[in-house]
C-alpha cells in the first residue's frame, strides 16, 4: 500500500456529475452516472471501484471530455471544463488522458509504436521530426521497452508490452492527470504488477494525479491514496486506502471486501453474500439504491435516499444505518 501524501489542493472537483444515456424508441435513459461528487488532489492516486456497469469508466470519460456530461460540474485546475471550446478545449487535452482497459484493442493496428506515440505530439505541433523521433525513443526507454521496438507494430507485443505503449501514448504529452481504466484487468497477475509499480514510478517521477478505476480491489489498495466506491451511479463510500480496507461502512463495501481471497489457506474470512442481480440503471430502486441487496435494509430505506455524509474525519459513507449518520454533515 502506499503512503498517504500530504492533503493539498484538489486539482479535479467533480460535484452533481450526471450522465443519461437515451435509449433508442423510448422516452427511458439509462442513468449511468446519477450525481456524483468527489474531488481529486493534486499528486494522489483515488482508486474508482464497484461491480461491471455501475458507470465508472463513464465518469472517467466525462471528466476528460471523450463524453458530454447531461449535468453537474467538472472544474479541472480552476477551470470548469464544460465551458472550454476550440483552443481552450484543445489545451485541455495536452493537461488531460487516459489509459484504456483493453491493451490490445486500443491501439491502431496499422500504424507503427512510433507513429502511435508521436501521433499527440504531431497533433499538437510540439517539437520539430527529429525532436518528436527522439521523444518517442525517451517514451519508451521511460516505461520499460526497447527504443529499436518503434518501427514494430501492435500485434508483435504482448499484452504487458502493449499497455506500456499505451502508457508511454500517454504520457508524450506530459499531462499532469491520467484517467487508467482498468489498466491491468486484461494483464496477467505477474504484469499487472508490473503495470502497477510502473505507473507509481512515473507518478513519483513526474508528479502524476491518477483516477485508477478498477473493480480489482486487491490493485486498488496497492496502488491507491484514496478509494471511492461506486453503485448503481452513485458514490457510496469515500475515505482513505487504509481506513477502508481496515473498517468500510457501507454495507456495500463490507460485502466487496469479504469477497477478496486471503493469501494463507489457514485462515477464513467471513463472506457476505450478496443475493440478486444489480437493478437496472433505467429503473433504480427507491431510495437507497443498494437496499434491495442489502443484508440490514429496513423500509426506511425505501423512502430516504442517503446523502453521502463525512462519519469520521476524511470518511464518507451514504448509508441511514451508518453509525453516527443522522449527526453527520453533508459532503459538499
Amino acid at each position: 500500500m502506499t503512503t498517504p501524501k500530504p492533503a493539498t489542493a484538489p486539482l479535479v472537483q467533480i460535484r452533481g456529475l450526471v450522465k443519461h444515456f437515451p435509449i433508442a424508441g423510448s422516452d427511458n435513459v439509462v442513468r449511468a452516472v446519477d450525481g456524483v461528487s468527489f474531488d481529486v488532489r493534486r499528486g494522489e492516486t483515488l482508486g474508482l471501484v464497484g461491480e461491471s456497469g455501475c458507470g465508472k469508466t463513464t465518469v472517467g470519460r466525462c471528466i476528460i471530455r471523450l463524453i458530454d456530461p447531461t449535468a453537474g460540474t467538472i472544474v479541472f485546475d480552476g477551470d470548469n471544463i464544460e465551458e472550454l471550446r476550440g483552443a481552450g478545449l484543445r489545451s485541455l487535452r495536452r493537461e488531460m488522458q487516459i489509459i484504456f482497459q483493453d491493451p490490445y484493442s486500443s491501439l491502431n493496428p496499422r500504424l507503427s509504436i512510433r507513429s502511435i506515440i508521436s501521433e499527440p505530439l504531431d497533433i499538437h505541433k510540439i517539437g520539430t521530426r527529429a525532436e518528436r523521433r527522439e521523444m518517442v525513443t525517451d517514451l519508451l526507454r521511460r516505461v520499460g521497452l526497447d527504443p529499436k521496438y518503434a518501427e514494430r507494430y501492435p500485434h508483435e507485443f504482448s499484452g504487458g508490452q502493449r499497455q506500456r505503449i499505451g502508457l508511454a501514448r500517454a504520457l508524450a504529452l506530459k499531462p499532469k492527470f491520467i484517467v487508467c481504466d482498468e489498466p491491468v484487468s486484461a494483464l496477467d497477475v505477474s504484469v499487472q504488477a508490473q503495470v502497477v509499480n510502473l505507473l507509481e514510478e512515473l507518478q513519483a517521477e513526474f508528479g502524476l494525479t491518477y483516477l485508477f478505476i478498477s473493480h480489482g480491489l486487491a490493485v486498488v489498495e496497492h496502488i491507491s491514496d484514496r478509494v471511492a466506491v461506486m453503485y448503481l451511479g452513485k458514490i457510496v463510500e469515500i475515505c482513505p486506502s487504509e481506513e477502508l480496507y481496515r473498517d468500510p461502512l457501507h454495507p456495500y463495501t463490507q460485502a466487496l471486501l469479504s469477497a477478496i481471497p486471503i493469501p494463507d489457506p489457514t485462515q477464513k474470512r467471513d463472506r457476505i453474500v450478496l443475493h440478486g442481480d444489480v437493478p437496472t440503471p433505467v429503473n433504480p430502486p427507491s431510495g437507497c439504491r443498494f437496499r434491495t441487496r442489502c443484508r440490514i435494509a429496513t423500509e426506511e430505506c425505501a423512502r430516504v435516499e442517503p446523502e453521502l455524509r463525512e462519519l469520521r474525519p476524511g470518511h464518507f459513507a451514504a448509508c441511514i444505518r451508518a453509525e453516527g449518520y443522522e449527526n453527520a454533515p453533508a459532503a459538499s
